[in-house]
């Protein structure tokens, strides 16, 4: 990766005395929202029914930069926010298991001044938006999802699917304690780009400078041991007391219109994982199977991602 030295940057376990602002320039607007007792930093646009973009990993609200421009010029108001632990988001010791952050999710919302939002969620922030469509269904109108499979439907895969087992090693792997924060950070968070490289499909891969936000993101204090710390419940949760009260309130259907969006290429999500969540909804739900797309598609191709969600917004019979 050529030019990638970052301001202060040298150390072997990484640096974080560089000047990074998460609050990028754009058409968009920064401010902060109480919620859940935390604050939260969102990016928004546009007029219009509310559209809450949550984002994954190993992202924050930037993820979305095409969609809040699309949204706002089709007629919505976009707000994209930073989860618990990231970006410009409050950095908190506890809190980051599905349910507490889907909270935050749903108080982002009411402090938004909306009576109800339509969420859309990548990655973990489409697993949020599984739990919030649960928790929480008159906050939200709809639902769409990208390379997320629903909670229960995931949990299965985890403890009985081996391809699935083997294209989530990443998720053992942050178990330990420290080593995975130590990784990350090392030579400038270059892990995240790998990642990010890897994840993406071929032909789609993203550029230095894409790249060289996230690492910077990553950089952020804190940041790399919050962010990991909802896999770790993830998966340390599923023989715990916490773990099972999760899946049997998750055992609740989904009774709003949903999207679910996949990447045929998405080699950390599976498809044939994904496709099981039809499942657990009973409500409108559209499948996309998103061909030459990999783990990213709202940025591997943002116009196409862009037009499917604003279609189906648009739809008043969203089942079709």
């Amino acid at each position: 990766m050529a030019s990638d030295s970052f301001p202060g940057s040298g150390s072997a376990a990484g640096s974080t005395d560089f000047s990074f602002e998460p609050r990028l320039d754009g058409p968009w607007t920064h401010r902060d929202v109480a919620a859940n007792g935390g604050r939260f930093h969102v990016a928004e646009m546009g007029e219009g029914p509310l559209v809450l973009l949550v984002h994954g990993w190993p992202q924050f609200w930037w993820t979305w930069r095409h969609q809040l421009v699309a949204l706002a010029e089709g007629g919505f108001r976009a707000v994209a926010v930073d989860l618990r632990g990231v970006g410009g988001s409050d950095r908190t010791p506890r809190g980051y298991d599905p349910a507490n952050m889907a909270l935050d999710l749903t108080g982002v919302i009411r402090s938004l001044g909306a009576s109800d939002a339509a969420l859309v969620g990548h990655d973990w922030g489409g697993f949020l938006g599984w739990t919030a469509a649960v928790m929480r269904p008159a906050l939200i109108r709809r639902l769409a999802v990208a390379s997320s499979a629903h909670p229960r439907r995931l949990r299965r895969s985890l403890m009985t699917d081996r391809r699935q087992i083997a294209a989530a090693d990443h998720l053992f792997g942050f178990q330990r304690p420290w080593v995975p924060e130590r990784r990350l950070a090392a030579d400038d968070a270059r892990l995240v780009a790998d990642y990010l490289t890897d994840w993406t499909a071929p032909g789609h891969r993203p550029d230095e400078k894409a790249l060289l936000t996230y690492r910077q993101a990553m950089l952020l204090s804190n940041t790399r041991h919050c962010s990991i710390e909802p896999y770790r419940w993830l998966m340390r949760s599923m023989g715990r007391p916490d773990g099972f009260q999760y899946a049997r309130r998750m055992n609740r259907p989904v009774r709003v219109p949903t999207l679910h969006l996949q990447g045929a290429l998405d080699p950390v999500l599976l498809s044939r994982t994904a496709a099981g969540s039809a499942e657990y909804v009973e409500a409108p739900y559209r499948w996309r199977l998103l061909d030459g797309i990999g783990h990213y598609p709202q940025e591997e191709d943002p116009e196409g991602f862009s037009q499917e969600l604003l279609n189906w917004l648009r739809d008043p019979e969203p089942d079709r």
